[in-house]
Order: C-alpha cells, then structure tokens, then sequence
C-alpha cells in the first residue's frame, strides 16, 4: 500500500459492523472518501446521515443514540473544532456518547508515521491538543492493524458517557471488498 494511504474502507466498514454500529452521521471529509463512497454504495448495513454542519451532526447523533441507535460521527479536524461548544454541551455535559471518526484534513505524507503535532500546519497538529484539552480520549488509525481502535473508542464513549474520537490520519485506501 502506497504511504500515503491509511486503513481501508472495506476494514473500517468490517470494524463499524463489528461494532454493531448502526448509522453514520457525516459531514463528508475528503481523507475519509473512499468510505463516505462504500457507505453511499450500500457496502456497510450502515444508515447513511448527511447533515449540513457538524453541530448537527453531533445533535443528530445524540438523537439517535438518546433513541438506542449505535451511530458514528465522521467528520475532518476543521469541522470538528467547529462543534467543539456543542461537543461540550451535549457529550460532555449532558453525558451523551458520542463516537467520532475524524479526518486530518491538511496533513503533509512528510508529517505521516510522526506525532501530527510536529505538522507544520495548524489544522493538524491542534487536533490532539484540543481533544486533550477537552479530555476526550482518542486513538490513531494509520493501516488496517489499527482497525480494533474502533471498538475500543467506541467503548470508551459508552463507559465514560461522553465523547471518544479515533483520529484518521492519512486518506482511506479504496478498496471494494468489505470484511465482515
């Protein structure tokens, strides 16, 4: 796999499955392309959920959650830090779990297989800065090895009733096959 791509998205869709997640409310980011394409495609049992900013995407997941739908949220670092209030009023204080995919948009191949808080660009190397100051716990998915990050960030989102992110940091590798 060329350096430049990450996990697959037939990997991370076999992840979400095997997460029993149930719908995936997005604000569509270009590093994770290839799986906004598979889930759009059908390849994923997964409710596919556009919405037109990232605060509605955190109150839509909620909503679902609220209601006993497992959702995922993917959006890119920019939007993320554009919900950042709403991250705090409904995941941290009112102790909804939300579960975020978010993309480093921005991200140098220089910068991959280093700390992106060493990338020359602000849009990136703020992202782990600003989860740690909100206490979000997060992980990094690189490659398929990576791919059981998912359910741990997704339980540690439930047990700790608040947010958890899996930080996706080089662009999905397109692929057609989806693990089951």
């Amino acid at each position: 796999m060329p350096k430049e791509q990450g996990a697959s998205a037939a990997g991370v869709i076999g992840a979400l499955r095997r997460a029993k997640l149930s719908h995936f409310v997005t604000v569509p980011d270009f590093v994770q392309l290839a799986l906004h394409l598979a889930i759009e495609r059908g390849d994923s049992g997964l409710s596919l959920v556009r919405t037109a900013n990232e605060d509605q995407a955190v109150c839509t997941a909620a909503g679902l959650t609220v209601a006993g739908k497992r959702p995922v949220i993917a959006v890119q670092n920019q939007g993320f830090y554009a919900c950042v209030n709403t991250v705090r009023a409904v995941a941290l204080d009112a102790r909804i779990p939300c579960f975020f995919l978010i993309g480093q948009f921005g991200r140098e191949t220089s910068n991959f297989g280093a700390a992106s808080t060493q990338s020359r660009r602000r849009v990136v190397n703020l992202l782990e800065p600003m989860l740690n100051t909100l206490g979000v716990p997060f992980w990094s998915l690189d490659s398929d090895d990576d791919l059981s990050l998912v359910e741990q960030a997704l339980d540690a989102a439930d047990s700790r009733r608040g947010p958890a992110a899996l930080i996706v940091n080089r662009p999905l590798a397109w692929s057609r096959e989806v693990a089951q």
